[in-house]
């Protein structure tokens, strides 16, 4: 066993079976996550002290963050204690991970390739779920993560969910699946969530069904909006045509600046063009005093991070989560 140590003074105990995320869980600390397999890079920690080893490749670092000392914690084993430059969000009570039944309830297309899934879940089952979180859903021998669109509900769960070319749970879904039909799911799950903060901005990238779980984030803004009245809310929500753009905020409560970006030019299109990423950059929002939670395409929150830190935002407050096909 070595001891784990955290920037704000928590520290844990990690045996050299788990990696530095599973023997947080363990011992009931949250560290930031989403993909846990060395691809998204949510878990990323910079190594102020100790050494680790690799039980998987490290995709989602670049080589100059390998060189300045930066670990991914899903797929690394201590191999003496450790102390890393990272956040202990135990604070935010996540509930804990469980599998619970589930029925298909509807259906709904939003557009070609996109529809709304909606899962019934047993009401005395108490699934409680931070705005933003994800669940996996399982059917036989396969799994496949989605992000919650909803805010937190004791009866159902929706889920956007994008029809990939041979991917055998979105065809399973598209093609065959029926109202009640049985399937599992497990969560919630991730730390995609909003956080308080003294910041005047909060601003919000999704590309594709990446608007799910700020979708549900914005709901629990709704509703607790006293927190919100002296935040400015920006959403930029981008696709290739309009058909993309399969939903928009509608709220009564708090006032979301809302801003389509369609990538590919269309004859009767006049909002932004380009990526958001650029069209966050042209509207002049103080990054500084700002918050950025991006969701959707790894190259889009690439590009984002390097160009809203380069224009003021402050590092740890770009706050991702990354869509990655199982394809």
């Amino acid at each position: 066993m070595f001891q784990i140590n955290l920037k704000n003074s928590s520290s844990f105990s990690c045996s050299t079976e788990d990696t530095i995320l599973i023997g947080a869980q363990k011992k009931s600390k949250i560290l930031n996550y989403s993909c846990k397999t060395g691809r998204c890079k949510s878990c990323k920690a910079k190594v102020l002290e100790g050494t680790s080893v690799t039980i998987a490749d490290e995709i989602g670092l670049t080589v100059e963050e390998k060189k300045e000392g930066f670990i991914l914690t899903c797929v690394r084993k201590p191999t003496s204690d450790v102390t890393l430059d990272i956040e202990d969000l135990s604070g935010y009570a996540l509930e804990p991970i469980r599998t619970l039944p589930s029925k298909v309830d509807a259906i709904t297309k939003l557009s070609d390739s996109v529809i709304e899934l909606r899962l019934r879940i047993p009401p005395q089952s108490n699934f409680n779920y931070l705005p933003g979180q994800y669940i996996n859903i399982i059917k036989g021998d396969y799994k496949r993560s989605y992000s919650i669109a909803n805010k937190d509900s004791k009866t159902d769960i929706i889920l956007f969910i994008k029809n990939y070319t041979g991917g055998k749970f979105s065809t399973y879904l598209f093609n065959d699946a029926k109202i009640n039909d049985l399937l599992r799911m497990e969560g919630p799950l991730g730390t995609f969530f909003y956080r308080k903060t003294n910041k005047t901005n909060i601003i919000f990238l999704a590309t594709g069904t990446g608007i799910a779980p700020i979708k549900s984030i914005l709901e629990n803004m709704e509703l607790n909006n006293v927190e919100m009245k002296d935040k400015n809310i920006y959403l930029f929500f981008g696709g290739r045509t309009q058909e993309d753009i399969f939903w928009e905020p509608q709220f009564k409560n708090i006032n979301v600046h809302f801003i389509p970006v369609l990538s590919r030019s269309e004859n009767n299109w006049n909002g932004e063009k380009g990526h958001i990423q650029e069209a966050l950059i042209t509207k002049k929002i103080d990054l500084s005093d700002s918050v950025v939670y991006s969701c959707g395409s790894v190259n889009m929150i690439k590009d984002a991070k390097e160009i809203t830190i380069k224009n003021g935002l402050p590092e740890e407050l770009f706050y991702s989560d990354e869509f990655i096909s199982s394809n």
